[in-house]
C-alpha cells in the first residue's frame, strides 16, 4: 500500500502519541509498504527528510517547544498543512490515511478525504478526546462542538490503545465499532550492567503526570538510594522547587534521547510512574522490557499496560508510592519477580505483533476505497467563544 501518515507532531517533536505514530509506520515500511508522513515543523527541522525507511514532510507552524504545544499554536499549521497534504495525494496518490490524533489531524483527515476521496483509519491517542486532559486543548473542543464527531463519522474504522480511551470516546456519542490496538514497542538487549540503589520517574511535566505526588512519597526515604526525574515540560521549575524542600535525593536530568533514557531504564531497580490520568503509556513498556520493578497508579491506561506485573497504588496522593517504594526496597526477590513478569507481558506487546492489527485495518479501508459507509456529521465547528478559564 501506499500510505498518508497525518499526524501533528513527530519525532523528535512530541510525547508518546508521536512515538507511536513513527513506530507504526516504520513498522509497515518493514512489512513491504510505502508510507509518506505529514506534519508539523519547527525551527531547527529539516521540510523533508527520510528516517527509517519513512518520508517525512513537515509543514510550517508556530510550534515553539519541542515536548508540548498549544492549540493557538495547531492553528498556525491547519492550512499550510492542508496545502501540502493536496499536493502530496496528487504525487503519491496514497490508497489511504492513517490519522492520528482525532483533532488537528483528524480535520485535516476530514477534509482530504471529502476532496480527494482517499479514505482515512483514525487512531485516537488521548488529549484528542474531550475530558481526557483539562491542561490542553479543552478550548478547541470547545470550538469544534459537533465537527468532532463529523471527523469520528467521516473515518473508515477508529482504534485506541485501551479500553479506557475507547469508552471514553463512545460517552460523547459515537456508537460504532472502535478497534483496540494496543501500544507496542521495540525490545531491547539488556546491556548487562549493574542496577544501582535507584528509582526512576519519566514523565512530561505536567499536574496529570503525578510528579509532585512522587516527591512527596520519597521525602525522608532511605538515603542509600538515589531518586531521578527524566522529562521536562513547563511544571519542571515548581518540581525541582518542591524537591528542594523536601529534602530528597532527587536529580532531574531533563529530556533524554532514547539511548540515554534505555541506559537509565537498564540501571535502576525501580520506575514509578505516578500519573493521574493515562491512555496507553509508552513509559511503562520501556521499564518493563529494561527490566524496572513497576509502580504506577491505578489509572485506568496504567493499570491496562501493568497488569500483574507491577505493584498498582491509587491515583492521585502519595500515601500508596511510598509504601510500596519502601516494601520494595526492602525486598530485592519481590523486585526480581516483578521484572521477571515485566519482561513477560513486554515481550508480548512487541511492535511486529501490533502492527500488523493496523495493517489489516489499512488495507480493509483501502480495499474498500471510500471514506466510510456511514454518512458522516457536518463539519461545522460551533461559533461561539470557548468559556473562559
Amino acid at each position: 500500500m501506499r500510505i498518508l501518515s497525518l499526524t501533528y507532531e513527530y519525532p523528535p517533536i512530541g510525547g508518546g502519541g508521536s512515538v507511536v505514530a513513527a513506530a507504526v509506520n516504520e513498522e509497515l515500511v518493514r512489512l513491504g509498504h510505502e508510507v509518506t508522513v505529514l506534519t508539523s515543523r519547527m525551527k531547527g527541522l529539516p521540510e523533508s527528510e527520510t528516517v527509517e525507511g519513512v518520508a517525512v514532510v513537515r509543514a510550517a507552524c508556530m510550534r515553539q517547544h519541542r515536548h508540548y504545544t498549544t492549540a493557538a499554536e495547531l492553528f498556525t499549521t491547519l492550512v499550510p498543512t492542508y496545502r501540502r497534504g493536496a499536493q502530496l495525494i496528487r504525487s503519491f496518490q496514497p490508497e489511504v490515511i492513517h490519522t492520528h490524533f482525532i483533532v488537528p489531524s483528524g480535520v485535516l483527515a476530514w477534509a482530504l478525504s471529502r476532496r480527494f476521496d482517499v479514505p482515512y483509519v483514525l487512531t485516537a491517542h488521548g488529549s484528542d478526546v474531550p475530558g481526557y486532559n483539562p491542561d490542553r486543548f479543552e478550548w478547541l473542543h470547545a470550538l469544534l462542538g459537533p465537527a468532532w464527531r463529523g471527523i469520528l463519522d467521516g473515518a473508515a474504522f477508529v482504534t485506541s490503545p485501551s479500553r479506557f480511551l475507547a469508552d471514553l470516546v463512545r460517552s460523547h456519542g459515537y456508537a460504532d465499532p472502535i478497534d483496540i490496538v494496543p501500544n507496542g514497542h521495540h525490545p531491547q538487549p539488556h546491556g548487562g550492567g549493574p542496577r544501582r540503589r535507584q528509582v526512576l520517574v519519566v514523565a512530561r511535566m505536567f499536574p496529570r503526570k503525578g510528579v509532585q505526588h512522587f516527591i512527596e512519597a520519597i521525602a525522608g526515604l532511605d538515603d542509600d538510594w538515589e531518586f531521578i526525574i527524566a522529562g521536562d515540560g513547563p511544571h519542571r521549575e515548581q518540581l525541582e522547587a518542591q524537591a528542594r524542600s523536601a529534602a530528597a535525593r532527587v536529580r532531574f536530568t531533563g529530556f533524554l534521547d532514547r539511548a540515554a533514557l534505555r541506559s537509565l531504564y537498564e540501571s535502576s531497580q525501580i520506575l514509578v510512574f505516578p500519573s493521574i490520568q493515562e491512555n496507553f503509556p509508552m513509559v511503562l513498556l520501556e521499564a518493563m522490557d529494561a527490566g524496572c520493578a513497576i509502580v504506577t497508579t491505578n489509572a485506568e491506561g496504567c493499570a491496562e499496560v501493568v497488569g500483574d506485573a507491577g505493584l498498582v497504588v491509587p491515583k492521585g496522593e502519595s500515601h500508596g508510592i511510598r509504601a510500596a517504594l519502601e516494601r520494595l526496597m526492602h525486598d530485592p526477590g519481590l523486585v526480581q519477580r516483578l521484572s521477571a513478569r515485566g519482561k513477560k507481558r513486554a515481550a508480548m506487546l512487541a511492535w511486529p505483533n501490533i502492527v500488523v492489527r493496523y495493517r489489516d485495518l489499512l488495507q480493509a479501508a483501502a480495499t474498500a476505497r471510500v471514506p466510510s459507509s456511514r454518512p458522516p456529521a457536518p463539519l461545522q465547528p460551533t461559533l461561539r467563544p470557548p468559556t473562559a478559564r
